[in-house]
């Protein structure tokens, strides 16, 4: 018997070290590595998807060039079967290693949260350049491609921002700015493709 719990523990070991590399962070010298911001276009009409219970509404088409600041992965909370995947991403100088050195980056509770002992650069310009989004993969491919992404990394995205619902009153609403913060300031995002960044 201990012989099995202990190959068990050696599994859920060799499992976690996998994961560990698997997504261990990307280091790049000093610089902007993903200078502008992201574009979103607003649409008149939206479209109705169906995953599963879930309804979504997109609201705006959405594209971005991005630095992952740090990734979060959801299994067990009522989002997790829609977003499994939370990014923080930044840009403009929020992409620039010589000012990240200096903030400390966390993600949890499918929210993104920042520390500094001294502002390397102003706190709006961190609040603008740098936001957590709720990932929706359209499909395997681009879950398997938002399952390969690693803090570091510089990704482009496609895809649309849209608002979840189901049938039973459960609501889940995308930011539709980049200024805001706080309770509601996630960007959901549908995404139809995501890979790395021409550098």
């Amino acid at each position: 018997m201990q012989r099995f719990i202990l190959v068990g523990l050696l599994l859920i070991a060799l499992l976690g070290g996998v994961n560990w590399w698997r997504h261990r962070a990307i280091t790049h010298a000093p610089g902007m590595l993903a200078t502008d911001v992201p574009t979103q276009i607003d649409l008149d009409e939206a479209a109705t998807l169906r995953r599963g219970d879930f309804t979504l509404v997109t609201r705006a088409r959405f594209e971005l060039t991005a630095r992952v600041l740090s990734r979060e992965d959801y299994r067990f909370d009522a989002g997790a079967p829609l977003a499994p995947i939370d990014l923080a991403l930044g840009w403009g100088r929020m992409s620039d290693s010589e000012v990240l050195s200096q903030i400390e980056v966390s993600q949890g509770n499918r929210f993104y949260h920042w520390h500094v002992d001294r502002f390397p650069i102003p706190r709006r310009e961190i609040e603008q350049s740098s936001a957590n989004m709720h990932m929706i993969p359209a499909d395997d491919t681009a879950r398997r491609e938002l399952e390969r992404v690693r803090a570091g990394e510089v990704i482009h995205l496609q895809g649309f921002l849209v608002d979840a619902s189901r049938p039973d009153g459960w609501r889940w609403r995308t930011s539709m700015s980049r200024d805001d913060t706080g309770d509601g300031a996630c960007e959901l995002v549908y995404v139809e493709s995501v890979e790395p960044a021409a550098q």
